[in-house]
């Protein structure tokens, strides 16, 4: 057993995760489970865990599509099923890559082989194949809009509709859905987050007995993972029986009337949009009452399901991490339960007569928890309540470092009397967001969908046909069958001029050469590099405040149309990258929010290293279109030569064809014009900072394609 995984059972600490897992695998229909934590916090090795224990799966031999032998599904593609002999097989843990395609998750018709050979090969997806068992989406925030959707409305209906290039298939999609992000990697769009039942975080522990205990596990189990599994499994039986047991139990779990009004009145009371999360919270609540071994719901259920119902669905402003506060929550239920006539029944069953041992909180005053005595069950007890799993590579990587959150945490202090270019004056508060239009960059691109610049990628509208290019990927039937019509004489076709009347039609022949595939036209996502002027020239508190909050604005319009971006500031002795490209607009806002000014105006610093950022991201990254947005006055000092040497620095990022947008913060009634020198030494376009949100910026980006 050299491959077997890391035990669930084996897990130290992580209890929301846990109990998360256990209360989807009890109840598909919670909707699934978003882990958001840091990297390095093993959160795969625990969805890895959890497949292998859960129950056995009845099916049919033979049947792509997993039916139960107890309910066949009648509208299975493979149906009907007589005389197929049921067999149970291990639940199965079904990965979705990032780099998947439409295709490859809901399944299609292969044209190809249709087009070319007549036969009808219809190919399952990855849903079909979770169907029963748990999906698997690592890094869910970098997936593509429309996939996120598909599977989203799959997990939720528990069907997978495909209708496509003449295809017409349905068939049941029940699965786990597990998806994992890191939050620095960017966010998922808020209508995206209301589709995942619960939510919940993972980070490393920071005592470090637990972190101790976790590299203890870890280094044991890789020394020999057949003894270490050995070793864990009657915990693993014993957690696979449990979870067997809540779920023939779940039918007959009550959901009191009182403890509905409660559910209603949390859920309303936290400002959740629409009623997902009032009924994702009460099928929660009615699993972990089924998990803890009860027959009806009472508050410690309720209490323990909003926690992980609601803290991805209440209202927040733009950038705000998700989370509801324990002693909010706890105030909030205390509440609902005074003011519902029945709550006393429904309030007793969290109060000092309930036995910890009862549920999975073991104790805890009623924080949600799992796994009581899953883990000290098995040998190496030591299990402690705070968070991490033994398997992580690198946990808990520090955020101290020169981009880290300490030094953005630090970055409003007051004078530094070591800068050679002046005091460090205190960071100023953004001001109000406003919407701005679409800033594109010239050009047609071809990178990953988006909502931002013109792109020739896989999605969009059809506006023509070419010749496939590698693997043929969706057809232009009409250009496929004009491309074929005049060899249809020369292959043999019946029924053209000239044939004999009377003879009988053949088939319409094709050819590999005939295939034509379809050219769209969409949208992208692309790289916003913003370099931000904080020098001693933009300091005045009011100005630096407005120009902060453009900034924020632009933040918000590249979070909403899904765009990498970051941030180079320069001022005093020289230009920092500050946030390193990321899709995380949301670590951006707040290395903003921490932005101190004062001092020189380096401006061909900054200049420069903006050049060397583009140049590593199109190394790394070469699909991906930058955009250049610099907001500055223009002004340049610390020398002589700075500002011969800002424009050398400006005309070598126009060499390489770097679109840019300079932003003019020059205030006063004296204007010196610099920032429009700046522009045309970038060959970029001009923009006054009240232009982000007039419609004069959509003449100006016009001229900026013109000019291309």
């Amino acid at each position: 057993m050299s491959s077997a995984g890391f035990p669930f059972s084996a897990v130290v600490g992580m209890d929301d995760l846990r109990l998360a897992l256990i209360l989807n695998a009890v109840s598909p229909a919670i909707g699934g489970v978003l882990v958001r934590g840091e990297k390095g916090t093993a959160k795969s090795t625990m969805v890895r865990a959890l497949a292998a224990v859960l129950p056995p799966v009845p099916v049919l031999a033979g049947c792509r599509f997993s039916c139960d032998p107890a309910a066949p599904d009648p509208g299975c593609p493979d149906g009907p099923h007589q005389g197929a002999a049921p067999l149970d097989r291990p639940a199965r843990l079904v990965e979705l890559p990032v780099g998947a395609t439409e295709d490859r998750l809901v399944g299609a018709l292969d044209l190809e082989r249709v087009l070319t050979e007549g036969v009808t090969a219809y190919e399952p997806g990855l849903l079909a194949r979770a169907h029963r068992g748990v999906l698997y989406v690592d890094e869910v925030n970098l997936l593509p809009d429309h996939l996120v959707d598909l599977l989203l409305d799959a997990a939720a209906l528990g069907t997978c509709h495909v209708e496509r290039e003449g295809v017409s298939v349905r068939h049941a999609a029940r699965f786990l859905l597990v998806g994992t992000m890191n939050p620095e990697e960017g966010e998922l769009r808020p209508q995206l987050l209301d589709r995942f039942g619960l939510a919940v975080e993972a980070a490393a522990p920071r005592d470090a007995a637990l972190r101790a205990e976790v590299i203890r596990r870890r280094l044991a189990y890789d020394r020999d993972p057949a003894a270490f599994t050995a070793a864990w499994a009657e915990a693993e039986a014993a957690l696979a029986g449990r979870i067997a047991a809540a779920r023939r139990r779940l039918p007959q779990v009550a959901l009191p009337e009182e403890a509905l009004r409660q559910v209603a009145s949390v859920c309303a009371a936290f400002g959740a949009d629409g009623l997902r999360a009032d009924l994702v919270t009460a099928r929660a609540a009615l699993a972990h009452a089924a998990w803890a071994g009860r027959g009806e719901v009472n508050g410690q259920d309720i209490r323990a399901a909003a926690r992980m119902a609601l803290p991805h669905r209440r209202r927040r402003q733009p950038f705000d991490a998700p989370g509801v506060g324990d002693d909010e929550l706890d105030r909030v239920i205390a509440e609902a339960a005074e003011r519902d006539a029945g709550g006393d029944a429904c309030h007793r069953g969290a109060g000092p007569d309930h036995d910890p041992g009862d549920g999975p909180d073991g104790g805890s005053g009623g924080r949600a928890g799992a796994g009581d005595g899953a883990a000290a069950a098995g040998p190496g007890a030591g299990r402690a309540g705070g968070g991490q799993l033994a398997g992580a590579g690198q946990p808990g990587a520090g955020r101290t470092g020169p981009h880290g959150g300490d030094r953005a945490a630090g970055a409003g202090r007051g004078g530094d009397p070591g800068d050679p270019g002046g005091p460090r004056l205190p960071a100023a508060t953004p001001g109000p967001v406003f919407r701005v239009r679409r800033l594109d960059v010239p050009g047609i691109g071809a990178g990953a969908p988006g909502r931002r610049s013109r792109s020739r990628a896989g999605s969009g509208r059809v506006t023509g046909a070419r010749l496939p290019q590698g693997r043929l990927g969706r057809v232009h039937l009409p250009a496929t069958i004009a491309a074929a019509a005049p060899h249809q004489a020369a292959r043999g076709r019946a029924g053209l001029p000239g044939c004999p009347p009377g003879q009988r039609a053949r088939p319409f022949r094709l050819r590999r050469g005939d295939l034509r595939e379809a050219r769209t036209e969409g949208r992208e996502s692309n790289l916003l590099l913003f370099l931000v002027d904080a020098s001693g020239s933009m300091a005045a508190r009011s100005r630096m405040s407005a120009v902060k909050g453009a900034i924020l604005s632009l933040l918000v319009d590249a979070y909403q149309r899904r765009d990498k971006v970051g941030l180079v500031v320069f001022r005093a002795g020289g230009a920092e990258l500050v946030l390193p490209p990321t899709f995380s607009v949301q670590a951006a806002a707040t290395r903003l929010a921490a932005l101190p000014a004062g001092g020189r105006t380096p401006l061909a610093a900054g200049l420069l290293r903006a050049h060397q950022v583009l140049r590593a991201e199109r190394l790394r990254d070469p699909r991906r279109r930058a955009l250049l947005v610099v907001v500055t006055d223009g002004r340049a000092t610390g020398g002589q030569s700075a500002v011969a040497d800002a424009r050398r620095a400006a005309a070598l990022l126009a060499a390489a064809g770097v679109a840019s947008v300079v932003v003019d913060c020059e205030a006063g009634p004296v204007r010196l014009g610099l920032a429009a020198r700046l522009a045309g030494d970038l060959r970029g376009t001009l923009l006054r900072q009240r232009d982000l949100a007039a419609s004069l910026l959509a003449e100006s980006v016009r001229a900026l394609k013109g000019a291309a």
